[in-house]
């Protein structure tokens, strides 16, 4: 089975999980990793971030004032490519064994947004939750199975809203190319078309996502048993 089926076979299970889990509460770890990409990249380019509203809809908005106009382009480029990096480090993380640090990570992301960026009442109140739940795992995370399980819950939801957002974004394109939200910013100022530019984060998106199967698969390989062989003896 090629790669790439693989990874279309996972991004469609990792559907499947979102639309099956009781709640929709876990869903927000992507935006916010999106949002904070934004406000990171605005800073790296002298802009100021005023903040940040995370919304129960699962959106969110980063609002910002940039120094340079051309900064449009990086910070526009930050919020779904971020996002797509981000599942790709948690798969790449959870292949090498450290769980425990891409949680820690996930937690530290958390209060970063919720000290510095996230003003609204709905964000404040989730990212408190989150992080409450972050630090209950990491103190029963000495159980693997349940480490493991939270972790890679995290991961996929993760995996899957980093490629069906940016695909979203296709279809807001092609029926209003002015409601693309970061596509349009950067179609604005390129001249670019919107649907363009939502089409190279989708295919950046897939080729994380790529990178994570195989990042995932690749560990579950290995920690299969391996059959003892007979001796072999080489002079």
């Amino acid at each position: 089975m090629s790669n790439w089926l693989k990874t279309i076979l996972f991004l469609i299970g990792s559907a499947m999980l979102t639309h099956l889990l009781p709640t929709s509460f876990f869903r927000n770890l992507d935006t916010m990793i999106h949002e904070f990409g934004h406000a990171i990249m605005t800073l790296a380019f002298s802009g100021q971030v005023m903040y940040i509203e995370l919304y129960a809809n699962h959106s969110g908005v980063t609002y910002s004032t940039i120094a340079n106009s051309w900064a449009v382009i990086p910070v526009s480029l930050a919020g779904y490519m971020s996002a797509s990096l981000f599942a790709w480090y948690l798969f790449s993380a959870y292949a090498k064994g450290r769980q425990k640090l891409g949680l820690q990570i996930i937690t530290l992301l958390a209060v970063l947004s919720l000290v510095l960026f996230v003003r609204n009442q709905f964000g404040i109140t989730w990212l408190i939750g989150f992080i409450l739940l972050n630090l209950f795992m990491m103190i029963v995370g000495k159980i693997a199975w349940i480490r493991n399980f939270y972790y890679l819950l995290l991961a996929f939801l993760c995996l899957e809203e980093s490629v069906f957002g940016p695909l979203s974004l296709v279809l807001y394109a092609l029926s209003d190319p002015n409601k693309a939200g970061d596509a349009t910013n950067l179609s604005q100022f390129t001249g670019i078309p919107s649907l363009l530019w939502a089409v190279l984060f989708t295919l950046f998106a897939l080729w994380c996502a790529k990178r994570a199967v195989q990042a995932f698969l690749g560990r579950n390989k290995r920690a299969r048993p391996v059959r003892s062989a007979s001796p072999y003896y080489q002079e």
